[in-house]
């Protein structure tokens, strides 16, 4: 089974999709952190090499995110990385690459994947789909308080972003029209999780 979680940054995904793979057992799968650690492996490089780095680079995903071999979760979290990713996933070519790599790992297993695209590209046949949101000035808040930056420098960044996502020709940001939205605004984290148990205990007796 997977349970697909998407939304803009900053609504919680990462937070409820480690939470919520780790209540029902299930592998989590961070897309996010695939766009990241591509971001770190090209900097410095031309822009005309991101597909051939995408395809290349060997990203393994986990308690740690390592990069051909190297410890890179920490590295891959620095704003300028972040403000990087958000442009190469914007390239087609990387993420029809990153996309393979994904679908490689959700093949098998039980997986709470999270993202921008899992429910519409990556996995448009997971049993359960989630689109998780909340109003900007709080997601601007989240992050201002987990990275120590600056609010309103946060709330413009996420202004950018979110116009970047949503405009994009390939894989915009939009919830799949069989998700569930979930806004994460005034909701505490087991709020978020409960909903989610409901939604795999409900597509699990549907079945197949």
């Amino acid at each position: 089974m997977v349970v697909a979680i998407d939304g803009p940054a900053g609504a919680g995904k990462s937070t409820v999709a480690r939470a919520a793979a780790e209540r029902l057992g299930f592998t989590y799968l961070d897309s996010g952190a695939m766009y990241r650690a591509l971001a770190l492996a090209a900097a410095g490089r031309d822009d005309s090499d991101l597909a051939a780095i995408a395809d290349s680079a060997d990203i393994r995903l986990g308690d740690r995110v390592l990069l051909d071999g190297e410890d890179v979760t920490n590295a891959i979290r620095t704003p300028e990385v972040t403000e990087r990713s958000s442009r190469v996933s914007t390239d087609p070519e990387v993420r029809a690459a990153l996309v393979r790599k994904q679908r490689e790992m959700l093949a098998e297993g039980d997986w709470v994947a999270e993202g921008r695209d899992i429910g519409t590209v990556v996995c448009p046949d997971a049993a359960v789909k989630v689109f998780l949101t909340a109003r900007p000035e709080v997601r601007a808040r989240r992050r201002a308080d987990q990275f120590g930056e600056d609010y309103a420098t946060v709330l413009a960044d996420l202004a950018v972003r979110d116009r970047r996502d949503m405009e994009r020709e390939h894989s915009p940001l939009v919830p799949a029209p069989d998700a569930v939205p979930v806004d994460t605004s005034d909701l505490d984290l087991d709020g978020v999780l409960d909903q989610i148990e409901t939604l795999v205990v409900e597509a699990r007796e549907i079945g197949p």
